[in-house]
């Protein structure tokens, strides 16, 4: 028997599943598909962000953090420890909840907006009249008819070549979310986003952690004065990170791994660990989808081929998130399907690629929106900038925190702000202020001229603007 729908999503990721809730409301009969289940083997929606990236690893970035700071830091507070140590297991547990309760949040959603979900890996079979048929592979196999389609499949994480990973000894960020105990020496094979974050996770309970990077500057999509700023940082922390590391060969064995690899002065060098995670980036995931079935194209990656609009090459058929085209990031994806729902239902779906921010959860965290220096320079682009370290902010020092700064980079004919950089404390957060600004297309002049509270760590963005015409007042 069939079942007929208005639009099926094929995915419950922060795309597939905000598409679906967003075209529910709008509404549409909606059916969203999905194949995440949990060790218990209960359905897990929520896609990679949920289940595997994003939120449990911020989870763990959280209780690491706790731990670092009661040992290093505490006692500048006047708070004694004592014989302090990290339970492990209890760590990972609290982990397991919170991506759990997150599971169970975007159920009761689906149920909230009357969203028909459906456990298993989704194909599509043919093209109907009316829609395209899409099978549901599991306990019991189900037919279901979409006249519209939103594909939300996501990415999957990239190996090494002729090393696959056993999430025992040669971790994805998922095994690397999962280990049991502090190994005494972690390898990390790229200085990416998940290399950063996992690499501290576990330099701050304990690990040796040596990061090898292959590209010879740190973080080149970054503002390089940001960049700079945090490398210090992690260099002083005992995050090791060697850049222009070029892996040769991986040997590795129940006991650990030996890497073999060529240094940035091209002298051959090896590197033992106990475990090693491999975060060189995802690639689209189409796996059992069978796009051929309805004619739908991918490009040479595997992405699903879209247009400006998500629209792909088979009329009724659309894509979002990782799969497609544009930075590889929950919000972006999230963004999408709710754009692509209201663009079926007859609206104007809309995503700002210039107001999408990007953030690094490390301490400090890293985040920006807008143009770094180093594009504008390329484009040949003329800029203003202004910048505000953390030492100069009052509330950064009763936080005990200093480290970082804010850049904002303007227009010099019009004011308008290009791109806001930060690194320091709460990062992620203050970024929000300067996407704002910039969706706005404010003006350094007009953040300079509203009032922020004090002491704040968002007056940092003040000041930084306050710089851009060389009047800052606190520095």
């Amino acid at each position: 028997m069939e079942m007929h729908f208005d639009v099926i999503v094929i995915g419950a990721g922060p795309g597939g599943y905000i598409a679906a809730i967003r075209a529910a409301q709008l509404g549409m009969k909606v059916a969203c598909v999905d194949a995440w289940k949990n060790k218990d083997g209960k359905p897990a929606p929520g896609g990679t962000c949920n289940n595997i990236g994003c939120i449990p690893s911020k989870a763990l970035l959280q209780s690491s953090e706790n731990f670092e700071q009661a040992k290093h830091h505490f006692g500048t507070h006047g708070i004694s420890t004592g014989d302090l140590r990290m339970d492990v297991t209890t760590m990972l547990e609290r982990k397991n909840q919170v991506v759990k309760s997150s599971n169970e949040g975007i159920l009761y959603l689906f149920r909230k907006n009357k969203v028909q979900f459906f456990i298993g890996l989704a194909s599509f079979t043919r093209t109907v009249d009316g829609g395209f048929e899409v099978s549901v592979a599991a306990d019991e196999a189900v037919t279901l008819v979409g006249k519209q389609i939103i594909v939300a499949t996501g990415s999957n994480v990239r190996p090494l070549p002729n090393l696959p990973f056993d999430e025992r000894v040669v971790l994805s960020n998922d095994g690397a979310l999962d280990i049991a105990a502090v190994p005494d020496r972690l390898a990390v094979i790229g200085a990416g986003v998940i290399g950063l974050e996992l690499g501290s996770v576990w330099r701050r309970l304990g690990a040796d952690v040596t990061i090898l990077e292959g590209l010879p500057s740190f973080l080149p999509i970054v503002d390089q004065a940001i960049a700079k700023e945090a490398k210090k940082a992690f260099d002083k922390q005992g995050l090791k990170i060697e850049l222009g590391a070029k892996v040769r060969e991986v040997n590795a064995t129940e006991a650990g791994v030996t890497i073999h690899y060529t240094d940035s002065q091209g002298q051959t060098q090896s590197l033992q660990a106990d475990k090693v995670i491999v975060a060189i980036g995802r690639v689209p995931n189409t796996e059992g989808l069978n796009p051929a079935a309805v004619g739908l194209q991918l490009d040479e990656r595997g992405a699903v081929l879209v247009d400006d609009e998500c629209r792909t090459s088979v009329p009724g058929i659309w894509a979002i998130g990782d799969v497609v085209r544009g930075p590889m990031l929950a919000h972006k994806a999230e963004e999408e399907g709710v754009a692509v729902a209201e663009r079926i239902a007859g609206q104007h779906g809309h995503v700002d690629f210039n107001t999408i921010p990007n953030v690094i959860y490390t301490s400090p965290e890293i985040a920006w929106v807008g143009r770094t220096e180093q594009q504008l320079k390329e484009q040949g682009t003329a800029y203003r900038i202004g910048s505000f370290p953390f030492m100069a902010n009052g509330r950064a020092r009763a936080l005990g925190d200093t480290t970082g700064l804010v850049k904002v980079i303007a227009d010099p004919a019009t004011d308008e702000i290009l791109g806001v950089h930060v690194v320091g404390p709460q990062a992620s957060e203050l970024v929000a202020e300067a996407v704002i600004a910039i969706a706005f297309k404010a003006s350094s002049e007009d953040i300079a001229r509203i009032c922020f509270a004090h002491p704040t760590l968002s007056e940092t963005f003040k000041e930084a603007s306050l710089a851009v015409d060389k009047r800052a007042l606190n520095f």
